[in-house]
């Protein structure tokens, strides 16, 4: 695990965004298998391209796209094991990924975006993707 206070700031990147943070594996299944409409999950992380790509590439999308999940959430690789794991499960058969964006429409996977979708890609890029992502499955 990383000290909290190391990692705060990267979990502020989001959580200043307007995402929730799932610390548990119960807060992940309460809601993905209850919630009907979009999640986002963002698995946070605290490498150079969840830093440079992945949570700026984030808010980008969500500056630039009209439609936009109904809940932005996030889990952080290396310190919310157990949440973590359970969005894993439920990203099957993708393999673990950090950092990582799964988008959820009636709790199940509809769009999935890995670790080397995110390296070598800057911001934009991934905001753009990203917008392309809300505009199919979000209302």
């Amino acid at each position: 695990m990383y000290p909290e206070e190391l990692i705060a700031p990267m979990r502020a990147e989001l959580t200043d965004a307007g995402f929730q943070e799932f610390r548990s594996s119960d807060d992940v299944d309460n809601h993905l298998k209850s919630h009907k409409g979009t999640t986002l999950i963002v698995v946070n992380s605290v490498c150079g391209c969840a830093a440079g790509a992945a949570r700026p590439g984030v808010r980008y999308a969500l500056e630039k796209s009209d439609k936009k999940p109904d809940v932005l959430a996030t889990v952080f690789a290396g310190n919310d094991k157990a949440a973590v794991d359970k969005v894993r499960e439920y990203v099957l058969p993708y393999p673990p990924s950090s950092p990582a964006m799964a988008l959820f429409k009636d709790g199940e996977l509809v769009h999935f975006i890995e670790r080397h979708h995110i390296e070598g890609r800057n911001a934009q890029m991934i905001g753009d993707h990203l917008v392309e992502v809300f505009e199919h499955f979000c209302n």
